[in-house]
């Protein structure tokens, strides 16, 4: 495996898919790289980029506590056969610019941009497209690996790489899940041994939500947060909207939306629904 810090990656003759992520790798991450490969198969390349970016974290966040850890990036980089990690520094994505300084030239996500995490976190979308843009470039890959547990992400993602014409295929892979259902996240190494099992009411409220999807969006928001607060979470919101982010539809497929705090700990997850009939 090469390991790239500065500079670009060079233009491959085969194809190339692309995993980018903030590092701190976990089972989640070894799942996106597994389905990169599948997809360019052992004669493509895989490329691993490992870059904490400083413009998507707001005011009172966790840059600076954010778990790193390269050496154990590597590693596991290394055991899903990875071709190139590439892992820059602040001023090889970003120029000159100081860790707070803002880019000049940004990506605006739009509207979407300013719903649910861009309430929560204003100005953390226009932070993550403009990154996520600059790797596409220096990346140059033809298939790009985004989790489904940050869905909002993931669907602005994919609007920026097709309204943009990045020419690069964007795919979500599922969430990968502990064993009692907590989506996993690098977050969760904040959380303590009671914080942890706490924490597991988030996807139970997905499972509640489920069982009352069929009677339309507003009874699955109701049981999902009615699920939150009596396990003592602190709910930011919980919603229902199309898989495209629009408006929940009355019927059909639908996306549920959740994002709670756990003691400091904020936690994020989804899961699909189908509003309207019974869920088999």
């Amino acid at each position: 495996m090469r390991i790239i810090r500065e500079g670009a990656v060079e233009r491959a003759s085969v194809p190339r898919a692309f995993v980018p992520t903030m590092g701190s790798l976990h089972e989640g991450h070894r799942a996106l790289m597994q389905e990169a490969r599948k997809r360019v198969g052992e004669r493509g390349e895989v490329v691993v980029s490992v870059f904490v970016n400083p413009t998507q974290f707001g005011d009172g966040e966790d840059f600076d506590a954010y778990p790193r850890d390269l050496d154990a990036d590597i590693r596991v980089c290394e055991e899903e056969g990875v071709d190139i990690l590439f892992a820059p520094s602040v001023s090889g994505i970003y120029g000159e610019l100081t860790l707070r300084a803002e880019p000049k030239v940004t990506v605006d996500p739009g509207p979407l941009g300013a719903q649910w995490e861009g309430v929560e976190r204003p100005g953390h979308f226009t932070g993550v497209l403009t990154v996520v843009s600059i790797l596409f470039h220096k990346v140059a890959a033809n298939i790009a690996m985004f989790g489904q547990k940050d869905y909002q992400q993931l669907v602005l993602v994919e609007r920026m790489s097709r309204e943009l014409a990045f020419g690069i295929e964007i795919v979500g892979v599922p969430t990968i899940r502990d064993h009692d259902g907590l989506a996993l996240s690098s977050r969760n190494l904040y959380l303590d041994d009671e914080q942890r099992r706490r924490a597991a009411a988030i996807p139970q409220a997905l499972e509640a939500a489920r069982r009352k999807a069929s009677q339309g969006a507003g009874q699955a928001i109701d049981a999902a947060r009615l699920v939150l607060v009596q396990s003592g979470l602190d709910v930011d919101y919980v919603d229902v909207c199309a898989p495209d982010l629009g408006p929940a539809p009355t019927a059909g497929a639908a996306r549920l939306l959740i994002a709670a705090r756990v003691g400091p700990v904020r936690l994020i997850d989804n899961c699909e629904l189908t509003l309207g009939r019974t869920v088999q």
